[in-house]
């Protein structure tokens, strides 16, 4: 048994009924958890192991798992700074911004690996331009070089941990303030601007061994008149042919406003996967989730399932009784201790976000 195209959400900390009739279907291939499937680190481990018992062929369990606002499970968890602090350290030391944004690198994926997660989207390659409040501090910098840099070493903490990284919002959703959680964000700037600044972390991170990327539910009409994620020029010719990626490419949440050009939730699903998607994300709808069941017909390609076969993590991860007496564990932890927490607010942050499936 292979994995299908689909990633689902389930409703609780425990799966229902209803969740494995949808899991089982043999379309779905993978689950994307939220703050609402998690209560405790005991209970994320039996969920995790639930999903990953119902197939012969593990589905791919992911999460939205940044640091900040952006941070799905957190009681339990280190509490991680938002991407930011590290762009501000960048400033002054660069050298110091890249070794600490490699350590938040590992505590994040060593402590998903731990319970169960496979691999968290992540991390976000936007530019802070300034004008978006849904990216925000979820950026690193403003400039291309830095936001690389660290990218790189947050990509490199997450391998050390024996987790693939997943690079958003290609090409870039930091130019536009519009978000695309409620509305259809236009970034009117051409492919040569674009090229000049927001495309230069993806082309370096696909150099470096970038393993997924996630689309932006941006238009940008002076190449494409459809949004990013259901445009073949972005994701065949550009992404794939130009930059060379041979990676995984999952769609952002096809239940989104910024995704609603693409029609009803099925021919948003065959636009994504039409478009170069190897996976469709469809969140917090079960109905809709239930009517791609239903309705959906995908041919679809042998490489798209290799890509994602990749996406688990590395088997047999250490668990927190073994992380917590590892000396790489330890000296992480005392080295991000605290970083960028205050300025954060991260106790009174509600993630706005938390939703849907892009954050």
């Amino acid at each position: 048994m292979t994995l299908g195209p689909l990633m689902l959400d389930v409703a609780g900390t425990e799966l229902t009924d209803e969740d494995r009739r949808r899991l089982a279907h043999p379309l779905v291939g993978g689950v994307i958890l939220f703050t609402r499937n998690y209560r405790d680190p005991a209970q994320l481990a039996a969920l995790t192991a639930d999903i990953h018992a119902l197939k012969s062929a593990p589905l791919l369990i992911g999460v939205d798992h940044e640091g900040g606002r952006v941070q799905r499970f957190r009681e339990g968890f280190t509490r991680l700074p938002p991407m930011r602090a590290f762009g501000e350290i960048w400033n002054a030391h660069p050298h110091r911004a890249k070794e600490l944004a490699r350590e938040a690198g590992y505590v994040l994926a060593s402590e998903l690996r731990a319970h169960g997660v496979d691999f968290s989207f992540a991390p976000v390659l936007d530019l802070d331009f300034g004008a978006s409040s849904v990216i925000g501090d979820r950026a690193f910098h403003v400039d291309p070089r830095a936001v690389f840099e660290l990218g790189q070493a947050v990509m490199l903490g997450m391998k050390d941990a024996g987790m693939a990284a997943c690079g958003k919002h290609f090409p870039g959703h930091g130019f536009v303030a519009a978000d695309s959680h409620v509305d259809i964000p236009i970034d009117s700037r051409t492919l040569a601007a674009i090229a000049l600044a927001d495309l230069i972390p993806f082309r370096l991170m696909v150099e470096a061994g970038l393993a997924a990327v996630m689309p932006a539910h941006v238009i940008y009409p002076e190449v494409d008149p459809q949004p990013a994620g259901f445009s073949r020029i972005w994701l065949q010719k550009i992404l794939r042919q130009q930059l060379r990626f041979d990676g995984a490419i999952f769609s952002d949440d096809l239940c989104m406003a910024g995704a609603a050009v693409a029609g009803g939730v099925v021919e948003r699903v065959t636009a994504a996967l039409d478009a170069g998607c190897d996976m469709a994300l469809v969140c917090n709808r079960p109905d809709l989730a239930d009517e791609v069941l239903a309705k959906l017909e995908v041919d679809w390609p042998a490489p798209a399932r290799a890509r994602l076969a990749r996406m688990h993590g590395h088997p047999h991860p250490p668990d927190m009784t073994a992380l917590r007496e590892s000396g790489r564990y330890a000296r992480a932890l005392h080295h991000i201790a605290g970083l960028g927490l205050d300025s954060a607010t991260l106790n009174l942050q509600v993630d706005p976000t938390d939703y849907c499936a892009r954050s």
